[in-house]
């Protein structure tokens, strides 16, 4: 954040406290936005730099900008509305899901990158709709039909209700939960279905409620609220879980720092085996930007920039190999195939301050490469 200078332009959206943008993804920073971001203590943000020869466009994410403002705005007036009367008005709701499912499908050429950041009084909102998002495109690469994707994509915008029932002491403890707590945070999923349920005005209300009741069940039966397992998970169920599980992942939260994509795939992919439906998370993380390009790799050829990310390729992108293992920089930079290229490795991502001072050391910007590439139209 001390880096920031007046210019530089955003690649991320920020939530307020609201339900709207503070600011939007290609908003050019100004010294009160960065005074602004400070005190709302954002730890830090994705700029490009300031210099137009130096820019690189921010990549398109699955969601256009306002589709993704609208929605978070829609999701914040039902939880308000909930915790004033107990009920709320579906249609502005519906509206925001229709525009979501429009974006998925006509926008799915684009890997998904999650790129916004909310403050903590956000965080809810924001989620809700990501989750929105990412079960939507899930749905129709499984080939769901239109119909069906609306349904499940405006219950996972309602997902969370449950969680008026939890103290707001406890939904944003910055500690581990006590056993107590935890049992608290256990009872949302049904508390969510409870309230859709009670709607009376709510059409298609079954269907709409078991994302709410199910999105914390696990394929081995160790979820919650009903230990189901496999197969008694409905479809909106298992695709719910993949989703809201990768985007808590890839958030800020209180208690933890937000994951970078390629820690959460290895979390989601390897170390929770037998939580997802394994046939729904592979195709997931086929169409999830893993190293996002721009990302620095360390491998076991030496450094490399990633230039593109192939949708089924994901894991392996293509890289410009600038530097060896010693960081000593490469008369002439090559390309890289990973999927081709079995036999070089990915040792780790260089991020923050580690990739800062790589940076500083080495005295070269691999960010360069690409914009080398652009301007020489390969």
């Amino acid at each position: 954040m001390k880096r920031l200078k007046p210019g530089m332009v955003m690649t991320q959206g920020i939530y307020n406290g609201s339900g709207g943008s503070f600011l939007s993804k290609g908003v050019s920073l100004t010294e009160s936005y960065i005074q602004k971001l400070h005190d709302l203590g954002i730890a830090s943000v994705t700029v490009t730099s300031m210099d137009p020869r130096d820019r690189i466009a921010p990549p398109e994410d699955v969601l256009e900008e306002k589709t993704r403002v609208l929605a978070v705005k829609r999701v914040y007036d039902i939880f308000q509305q909930v915790a004033k009367k107990g009920t709320f008005d579906v249609e502005p709701l519906m509206k925001a899901s229709s525009a979501i499912v429009k974006d998925i499908l006509e926008r799915r050429k684009n890997l998904v990158q999650l790129t916004d950041i909310r403050t903590h009084d956000m965080y809810t909102f924001a989620h809700s709709v990501n989750v929105a998002m990412l079960s939507a495109l899930i749905a129709v690469l499984v080939g769901m039909k239109q119909e069906e994707i609306s349904d499940l994509t405006l219950s996972t915008l309602m997902h969370d209700l449950g969680k008026l029932s939890v103290p707001i002491e406890i939904l944003n403890k910055p500690s581990r939960l006590t056993d107590e707590e935890f049992a608290v945070i256990k009872r949302h999923p049904r508390a969510g279905f409870e309230r859709i349920q009670s709607m009376k005005k709510l059409p298609n209300k079954d269907v709409l409620s078991i994302v709410a009741l199910q999105h914390h069940e696990h394929m081995d039966g160790t979820g919650y609220p009903d230990r189901r397992k496999g197969k008694e998970i409905h479809i909106f169920g298992r695709i719910s879980a993949i989703a809201d599980v990768y985007d808590a992942l890839t958030s800020s939260r209180p208690y933890k720092k937000a994951y970078i994509p390629s820690i959460a795939y290895n979390i989601m992919a390897n170390c929770s085996k037998g939580q997802f439906d394994e046939e729904l998370l592979g195709l997931f993380f086929q169409n999830v930007a893993i190293y996002p390009t721009g990302t620095v790799l360390k491998t076991s050829l030496g450094y490399g920039v990633v230039k593109n990310v192939v949708f089924g390729k994901t894991d392996r992108p293509d890289i410009i190999l600038f530097a060896d293992c010693d960081k000593k920089l490469f008369f002439s930079p090559q390309e890289v195939d990973l999927y081709r290229d079995r036999e070089c490795v990915i040792e780790g991502v260089l991020k923050d301050m580690e990739l800062y001072h790589f940076v500083h050391e080495i005295g070269f910007d691999p960010g360069a490469l690409l914009d080398l590439q652009k301007e020489s139209g390969m």
